[in-house]
């Protein structure tokens, strides 16, 4: 019989409730036996919302108190590296919301303590566990589409003012962001898991209208190791919002077009030759049953990884690679210089800090009086 996972949970805001919704939707093999919050009111209520037997205001207290297999971590982005390493160091595995953490230095110290403790971090990157998205990427790779050439990734999304109102938000030492970090990064995620590395980055970044320390927009010009080249543009500024994901390969157009989840039906493919493309039409047609982009989806991945002993998919240099791509857009916009993958290391500014102490200091946008 396979086992059944000790969860816990650090964090009840808004995302929690789609940990719990995960767990639930794993409830054969993981069971959510305590969450935690700095508040013990918000922490009770959260637990007898949900019928989870402990609450605890204090993370190290539930850690040594439960021994869980498994944290999840919702808290906000400042506590993320920490809250993954002593989670590591109590014998647990962790699934963390991102941005995983501040910069590549943080990640490297990560990536320390698992080598240390044997056990992992994954980054919160559900999209790359949609069986659609596995089936697109399996396409791309046996070569039915062609040679991709061209991509877009837009995350053209809307906060408003109340939404920057939490204190940690629109900060670099608490967000480390705007929404490049903390919107654009799942498409920027998947992005990467479709195409692989990334070669060179050309960006720009600017706060236009929210008076926010961070960025409330940045575009970006990507060169791909396959040669292919992708625009990039990332946004909190827009009313009609959407996600748009689209590659152009040499015999066809595949367009992903969704807000903050898809499916299957989320996804159009346009053949270059509609006349010779009834075998490229069938081999799309084949997607496996259809499971969402959701927290459930990567959890299930996780718990797998955790009953082989194998590295889950979103930890290690997949994860770093994603950070490595955002510190990079950073760099390029503040330095207005060409940023080449590999070239942010130890002593580079921005290896420390994914602003590298160069972002404009701003503290109300253009818009905003």
């Amino acid at each position: 019989m396979k086992p059944t996972y000790r969860t816990v949970l650090v964090g009840t805001g808004g995302i929690a409730g789609a940990h719990v919704q995960s767990v639930a939707a794993n409830s054969d093999r993981t069971v959510l036996v305590a969450a935690c919050d700095v508040d013990a009111t918000r922490a009770r209520a959260f637990c007898d919302q949900n019928h989870i037997a402990a609450a605890y205001t204090d993370y190290a207290t539930m850690l040594r108190t439960e021994r869980p297999d498994l944290v999840l971590i919702a808290a906000p982005p400042a506590l993320h590296a920490d809250m993954s390493i002593a989670a590591m160091e109590a014998g647990a595995s962790v699934i963390c919301e991102k941005p995983l953490c501040a910069s590549l230095a943080e990640f490297d110290r990560i990536a320390a303590a698992e080598t240390r403790t044997g056990r992992y971090t994954s980054s919160v990157f559900q999209m790359r566990f949609a069986s659609s998205n596995r089936h697109v990427r399996a396409l791309l790779a046996a070569g039915l589409l062609g040679r991709p050439l061209v991509a877009v990734c837009h995350t053209l999304w809307y906060r408003d003012a109340a939404y920057y109102a939490m204190p940690w938000r629109g900060r670099w030492d608490t967000e480390f962001g705007g929404p490049t970090m903390s919107q654009g990064i799942h498409l920027m995620d998947q992005l990467l898991h479709l195409l692989g590395d990334w070669e060179e980055i050309r960006a720009t970044a600017d706060t236009l209208y929210h008076a926010i320390e961070v960025e409330d927009v940045s575009m970006a010009l990507v060169k791909f190791a396959n040669g292919a080249c992708a625009s990039v543009v990332n946004s909190t500024l827009c009313p009609r919002q959407e996600t748009y994901l689209r590659l152009d390969c040499e015999c066809a157009t595949v367009e992903l077009t969704h807000l903050y989840a898809f499916q299957k039906e989320n996804w159009k493919m346009t053949p270059a030759d509609p006349a010779h493309a009834t075998a490229l039409q069938q081999a799309w047609e084949n997607f496996p049953p259809d499971v969402g982009s959701t927290h459930a989806a990567q959890l299930e991945a996780v718990v797998k990884c955790l009953d082989e002993g194998t590295r889950p998919l979103t930890s290690g240099h997949e994860a770093r690679r994603t950070i490595e791509f955002l510190t990079a857009i950073y760099k390029s916009a503040f330095t207005d210089t060409t940023v080449t993958r590999g070239s942010i290391r130890p002593g580079d500014p921005f290896y420390a800090a994914v602003h590298g102490g160069l972002a404009p200091k701003r503290t109300k946008g253009a818009g905003q009086t």
